[in-house]
């Protein structure tokens, strides 16, 4: 990049730099985020197709969940990188409806490019843009139904269908209903933080439980401590149950074998009068974060006590909000009121795949889903799938909201958007009625994962929509429009929302962009000298000798 002065050039970029300007780089971004949503749109739809993703290492990951493609895709592209953003954002504030929204912003890109070809500037088909979202989301409140806990399990049953937990729908839908049932509290469902979903090998799908409690992949610290503890009083601690070191730096002068002897027991009576203390307070049960070493272990196998070590920080969060427990700081500093109760703590498994279970918690605010498969990939898949369904029954019952699914809400906007698009003056009626194209654009997707005539679904859509029946989707198992409501395929609002709102922002945020200023890739930074292993605290390392 350069300017003249007197004849002059005046450098302004580095040369290594490369620069694309105008309706240039408006298609540079559009295609290379238009190729991002091709990229997942066949998995859309319970028809839809899997991926397979293998890294530089070998391991690979199956999936059809579009938040999980994007995060394991290697993407270097800056707008491209914004699509990823997309399903991040949607899977967190939704949980599910990430696919949809990554194919609706692309498709919004794709229908932008065709405007800026008929000479509409990219900042009216923003506005046009805006108008549309601000109008669809309005149209999304009155097209919202009540609705109550009757309706949790065909919530579950649409974001289970069509993806691995199919092997084992029925019970994976009453499972995920009860599981979010139970951590609700205050009117909010936590999934991130009160459910833990652990994987066991053996079994099938089917076999597949919730725990009323916590299931952890840890085993006993010491195989001579008990297997099972009945009516289990437990103690959390963040500390180890170890010979202390000293804070500051000290040393112990030792002149005779006497004298070690006599050290070496008094660091074992300290320890002893710790796990007493332990055993006082009434706990049968320890979990700690840190280590227990072997004067500890041996005490704790003397008094029966059954113990745990180096739980993870999730682990004893979850731990406390399924016990009651309260986590202490000193070993020696438990009492009766910190513990917390279980009906059973029992170490289970085969060889070395043991886990612990802690079972019969009154009340317990975290539980636990164990998932048996013989394949490892196919419990992520499950798991995958289990974390949307739970998320979006979450939804439901936070919110209280849904809407019709199987492409219905999106045939719906598209029909009264042309209709809102002809109340506008101006060239932002063209840019609402290209969105409410792309909105049809995830019915189209659906039907032609499904194997369906694309052109014959959205047409048949449309008249059923026109003659007032709101309701009327795809069933990609019959290939006809039918009543999705009366089929029980329904789906949260704030998914719906969070898709329109999530798309329109990033598409408004490529189409602003006319110019890319890209440097070289030099595969990692300048590091100043005084950084480089040769330096160490700004002074140079003695010069060695080669020969």
């Amino acid at each position: 990049m350069a300017g003249q002065l007197s004849g002059q050039p005046i450098i302004i970029l580095d040369k290594e730099k490369t620069r694309t300007q105008g309706r240039e780089a408006l298609n540079f971004n559009i295609t290379a985020a238009k190729a991002i949503a091709d990229a997942v749109r066949t998995t859309l739809g319970p028809r839809g197709m899997d991926k397979m993703l293998v890294n530089p290492v070998g391991d690979m990951v199956i999936t059809n969940d579009g938040a999980t493609i994007l995060r394991e895709m290697d993407i270097k592209h800056p707008a491209a990188k914004m699509m990823v953003e997309i399903a991040r954002t949607q899977e967190d504030k939704a949980g599910d409806g990430t696919t949809s929204a990554v194919v609706l912003a692309g498709e919004l890109l794709n229908k932008a490019r065709m405007l800026v070809e008929q000479n509409v500037h990219p900042t009216t088909i923003t506005r046009g843009y805006s108008l549309a979202s601000v109008k669809a989301l309005e149209i999304l409140d009155e097209l919202a139904i009540d609705a109550t806990d009757d309706v949790l399990e065909n919530i579950a049953r649409t974001a289970l269908t069509g993806k691995s937990a199919d092997l084992a729908l029925e019970p994976l839908v009453q499972l995920c209903v009860k599981t979010a049932q139970s951590v609700r509290e205050g009117g909010k469902v936590n999934v991130k933080d009160n459910i833990n979903i652990i994987h066991q090998r053996g079994g099938s799908i089917k076999d597949t439980k919730f725990i009323h409690g916590i299931v952890i992949d840890k085993s006993r610290a010491h195989k001579n401590m008990p297997k099972k503890i009945e009516n289990a009083r437990i103690a959390i601690l963040d500390t180890g149950i170890e010979v202390e070191k000293t804070k500051s730096s000290s040393k112990l002068q030792i002149s005779s074998a006497d004298m070690l002897t006599e050290a070496r027991l008094e660091e074992s009576k300290l320890v002893e009068e710790k796990v007493e203390a332990l055993a006082k307070s009434g706990a049968n049960v320890i979990f700690t974060e840190k280590g227990i070493d072997d004067i500890g272990m041996h005490y704790l196998v003397k008094k029966g006590l059954f113990a745990v070590r180096r739980c993870k920080d999730e682990e004893i969060k979850k731990l406390v909000k399924a016990t009651g427990a309260r986590v202490v700081s000193k070993v020696d500093g438990v009492e009766e009121e910190d513990l917390g109760k279980a009906e059973l703590v029992e170490e289970r498994g085969v060889g070395n795949y043991k886990m612990i279970y802690v079972e019969g918690c009154e009340n317990p605010k975290a539980v636990s889903i164990l998932i048996y498969s013989g394949a490892e990939h196919v419990a992520e898949e499950v798991e995958r799938a289990l974390d949307d369904a739970l998320r979006v029954v979450g939804d439901v019952i936070e919110d209280r909201k849904i809407v019709a699914g199987g492409g219905s809400p999106e045939i719906e906007l598209a029909m009264r958007l042309r209709n809102y698009a002809t109340t506008l003056s101006g060239r932002e009626q063209l840019a609402v009625s290209a969105y409410a194209d792309a909105l049809e654009e995830i019915p189209k997707g659906i039907a032609e994962n499904a194997g369906l005539d694309t052109i014959n679904t959205i047409v048949d859509l449309r008249k059923m929509h026109s003659e007032g029946k709101m309701t009327e989707g795809l069933n990609v198992f019959t290939g006809k429009t039918e009543d999705m409501l009366g089929l029980g395929i329904v789906e949260p609002l704030r998914v719906k929302t969070q898709i329109i709102k999530s798309a329109t922002d990033a598409a408004n945020m490529i189409l602003r962009i006319d110019d890319i200023l890209m440097a070289k890739e030099t595969g990692m930074m300048d590091v100043k000298p005084e950084h480089t292993a040769n330096y160490y605290d700004g002074m140079a390392p003695p010069e060695h000798d080669d020969e």
